[in-house]
C-alpha cells in the first residue's frame, strides 16, 4: 500500500459456515422449541389436575366458661423505686 492509496474501510467478511454447522444449529433450535412446547403442555396439565376447592363451611360454637374457684390466698407485692 502506498501513501496515495486509501485504506479499505470495509470489514473483512467472516468465514462462511459449513452446511453441517447450519444443520446442527437448526436441530438444536428445533429441539429447544419442542422442549418448550412439551413443558407448556405439562404445565397446563398440572393446572387442570389440581384439586377443586370445595364450598366454605363455617361452624359457630358457643363455649360456656368453666366454674372458677376463689383463690386460696392473696399476695400483695410492694415495689419501691430506687
Amino acid at each position: 500500500m502506498t501513501v496515495l492509496e486509501r485504506p479499505s474501510r470495509e470489514r473483512p467478511r467472516p468465514p462462511r459456515q459449513r452446511p453441517a454447522h447450519r444443520v446442527a444449529r437448526a436441530l438444536v433450535v428445533a429441539g429447544l422449541v419442542v422442549l418448550a412446547f412439551l413443558l407448556g403442555i405439562a404445565f397446563a396439565r398440572t393446572l387442570d389436575e389440581r384439586p377443586e376447592q370445595g364450598d366454605v363451611v363455617t361452624s359457630v360454637r358457643t363455649l360456656t366458661p368453666l366454674p372458677q374457684e376463689p383463690p386460696v390466698r392473696t399476695v400483695t407485692v410492694t415495689v419501691t423505686s430506687p
